[in-house]
């Protein structure tokens, strides 16, 4: 059976860092687009970065580029969100989603294209 589990969530300051991890069984990650989705309450889910089929490319939502990076452990079948410098605004629940096609520029963080969800971690920056 195909899941995805995100973990790594938690409180944290403002400025802090927090890893976020999306763990895959089921399915091989690196066979999949993932991209990292949030939603604040009462606000839609929205992208937050991706890394396409291969690793050869990522995309970042604008609020978090220079602050966030995804990256892939094929071997541990995981895709991580480092998540610095954090701030109030990115409060919301994270959810990690795949997609078997190979998705790029905007399509890659775009909640749409993605077949298969995680059930979410919750980030609160808060001081």
């Amino acid at each position: 059976q195909l899941q995805l589990v995100e973990s790594g969530g938690g409180l944290v300051q403002p400025g802090g860092s927090l890893r976020l991890s999306c763990a895959a069984s089921g399915f091989t990650l690196d066979r999949h687009t993932i991209g990292w989705f949030r939603q604040a309450p009462g606000k839609e889910r929205e992208g937050v970065s991706c890394i396409s089929l291969g690793g050869g490319y990522t995309n970042y939502a604008d609020s978090v580029k220079g602050r966030f990076t995804i990256s892939r452990d094929n071997a541990k079948n995981t895709v991580y969100l480092q998540m610095n410098n954090l701030k109030a605004e990115d409060t919301a629940v994270y959810y990690c989603a795949a997609s078997q096609k190979l998705l790029l520029a905007g399509r890659c963080i775009s909640r749409g294209e993605y077949d298969y969800w995680g059930q979410g971690t919750q980030v609160t920056v808060s001081s």
